[in-house]
């Protein structure tokens, strides 16, 4: 490690084979702990590079505990997190309404590091319980239509990093890798990332696999659609700017999907969304989220994707889906 992180500090980089060896070694306990926080910090205080974000995210796929779906053609919404921004469980909330619609989910997540509440936080205090169990995670997608994959649980070889990315409390590359280490391997990906830049090296990454895909990028920092300004969207075949008045809906202010102080005001705001309950600006946010997920697994068009999705949150096709999960998971 010593040879590499003095190579990171004089600006080198690595190649894509050792960035999944320096990960596979981390799983091996080859490290210390504070050669691992060093590795974490160089990483935090540098760009990352497209061979170094392909090797690291070879490496957990290849040390994950692998679901076969293969049977179902699912998508996961799951956003990097790390944009600092605070807002409610947009990605979650929108895997119920996306479940409402029809579509199948494998909704890959954790912990919170940089935010109060990440996804396992508000469903794990919602009472949903997390499975690696592969019969209940298909009986959940045959009955629920969507299952939880908790991350922890399908990422053993990370253990040795978990306690060090609390303690450090910031966004690390681990937020970048997240969404790409879907243990289920879904054949359709919705992807919210924080930077621009990774917007762009996550759109190749995808262009190389089978996957359909939509890479979403707001352009005031958000990892999802934020409809607080417009969007860069990176799908198979096309890159566009999505304004939300390409959906007939207004700019909204961010102070209008605050998440709230704590995971116990996060699983509020869930709920009152998902209960109907929830403000204009927050339901189309969940909404155009959902769209998005819709449009990338049906080849609908957005427009009517997000009909469709505004249809499954207010006629409780969501909730349904979300107390069908927790009744299978108590």
């Amino acid at each position: 490690m010593k040879n590499i992180l003095n190579r990171l500090i004089n600006h080198e980089q690595l190649s894509k084979e050792e960035a999944r060896q320096v990960l596979v070694n981390i799983s091996e306990d080859r490290y210390n702990t504070n050669e691992i926080t060093a590795f974490l910090t160089v990483f935090m205080m540098r760009s990352i590079t497209l061979d170094e974000l392909e090797g690291f995210r070879d490496a957990l796929l290849d040390l994950c505990l692998k679901i076969d779906v293969s049977d179902y053609n699912t998508i996961d919404l799951c956003g990097t997190g790390g944009d600092g921004k605070n807002t409610f469980n947009i990605s979650t909330l929108a895997s119920f309404v996306t479940a409402g619609a029809g579509v199948l989910v494998t909704k890959h997540g954790n912990y919170g590091v940089s935010s109060v509440s990440g996804s396992s936080n508000v469903m794990e205090q919602l009472g949903i319980k997390f499975s690696n169990d592969p019969g209940f995670l298909k009986k959940c997608l045959d009955e629920a239509g969507i299952c939880v994959l908790h991350a922890p649980l399908f990422h053993p070889a990370m253990k040795n990093v978990a306690p060090i990315r609390r303690a450090l409390g910031v966004k690390t590359f681990f937020n970048m890798l997240g969404p790409m280490v879907n243990p289920a391997f879904p054949k359709n990906q919705l992807v919210g990332v924080f930077d621009l830049e990774l917007a762009r090296m996550y759109g190749y990454l995808y262009q190389k696999s089978q996957r359909n895909y939509a890479v979403l990028h707001a352009m005031d920092g958000y990892d999802e659609i934020s409809l607080t300004s417009p969007v860069k969207v990176i799908r198979n075949a096309s890159e566009i700017i999505l304004d939300p008045s390409h959906l007939d809906l207004n700019t909204i202010d961010p102070s209008e999907i605050y998440g709230g102080k704590t995971v116990a005001e996060s699983a509020e705001i869930f709920m009152q969304i998902l209960n109907g309950n929830g403000t204009k600006a927050q339901n189309d946010v969940v909404c155009a989220n959902a769209a998005m997920a819709i449009s990338v697994v049906n080849k609908t068009a957005l427009n009517e994707a997000f009909n469709l999705a505004k249809e499954a949150l207010l006629n409780g096709n969501a909730l349904k889906k979300f107390n069908k999960l927790r009744g299978l998971s108590q």
